[in-house]
Order: C-alpha cells, then structure tokens, then sequence
C-alpha cells in the first residue's frame, strides 16, 4: 500500500468513526445509554453490530468516544474563557437539544457505582469547576462582590449552568435558560 493509500484509508477510517460517534449520540439521546446498543448503533450507520466492532471494540469505548466528541464542540482554551462567554454558551446549548439531553441523561446515569462513564464525569467536574475558577479570579480577583471566593463560587456556577438545562430540558416553553443564566450573572456582581 502506497503512503497515498494509507493516508486516504486512515481518513476514511476517521470519517466512518465521527459517523459512528454522531450515530451513538442519537441513539443515545433517544434511548439513554442503558437503553441503547451496539446493534442499534451499528445498524443505523449501516454496518453490522462485528463492523462496528472493528472501529469500537466495546460500547464502553464508544461512549467515551461520545463524551469526548461532545466535549470538543465547547473546546475554549482556559485563558479565553470569560464571564460573558459562558453566557454565550449557555445561548449555544440552548440552540442543541438534543445534545444536551444526551449530555443530560449521560451526567444522571453515571451517578450509579458501575457506570463505565463516572471517572470521566467526575475527572470533567474537576477540570471544570477549577477552570471557572480560573474564570472567576481573572474576572474578580481573589473575592467576588458576593463576598465568596472564586473556588466557593465555581461549585455554584456549573450546579446553575447544570441546573438550568434539565429545567430547560423537561418544560423549555417555561424555562429561558439563558435569560436565568443571565439572571444568575447578575448575582455575582455582572452587570
């Protein structure tokens, strides 16, 4: 096989795997992860549940692949993320239903001891709640004008961004998750 040849194999291998994932992810926001199979998945992609076997060799490896491909999507490096910035996130999710309802259903499954994806959501907090920190203090400084700092705040902030997509989720007509969130802001001293 040429390098061309390789090259062009491993791109379409790249192609068929985010198609997979894409598949995965609709599936599972049909259906929540417990719910949904390798079958369903391979057959909605067109390949046999062994096809797809070959490209994820375990439904705990295509979740995480889920997880992370969602997790791109709202990729910012630390030190551009800012207060009204994650308001405009907030607006973006608003605008993916579907894929927060995955995320969603995703967060409340792996509460559970065994769940294969707990140590990646507990690892995604972490690097969250220390990144809104992060945020927070280059905003704030070591004291936010509610008078917490921003460690004690980060906690607040993502339950809130949380919070307000399954409010959002289960009655979106009653709910406007980024007016709230907005509202939210304005608690932290936002103007």
């Amino acid at each position: 096989m040429s390098y061309g040849d390789a090259m062009s194999a491993r791109a379409k291998s790249a192609e068929r795997r985010a198609e997979i994932v894409r598949a995965a992810l609709e599936v599972i926001a049909e259906r929540g992860y417990r719910g949904a199979s390798l079958a369903a998945v391979a057959e909605r992609v067109g390949l046999t549940q062994q096809g797809l076997l070959h490209y994820f060799p375990t439904k705990d490896a295509l979740l995480v692949a889920v997880l992370e491909e969602r997790d791109q999507w709202d990729a910012v490096p630390d030190s551009r993320w800012r207060i009204d910035l994650l308001a405009s996130l907030v607006e973006y999710n608003a605008m993916r239903p579907a894929i927060i309802q995955t995320f969603s259903a995703l967060l409340g499954e792996s509460v559970t001891e065994e769940h294969p994806a707990r140590d990646y959501f507990t690892a995604r907090y972490a690097r969250v709640r220390a990144s809104m920190a992060g945020v927070l203090r280059a905003e704030y400084g070591d004291v936010l004008p509610n008078g917490l700092t921003p460690e004690r705040t980060a906690p607040l902030l993502v339950a809130v961004m949380d919070g307000l997509q399954y409010q959002w989720l289960l009655d979106p007509e009653s709910v406007d998750m980024p007016g709230a969130f907005r509202d939210f802001l304005t608690l932290l001293g936002e103007t």
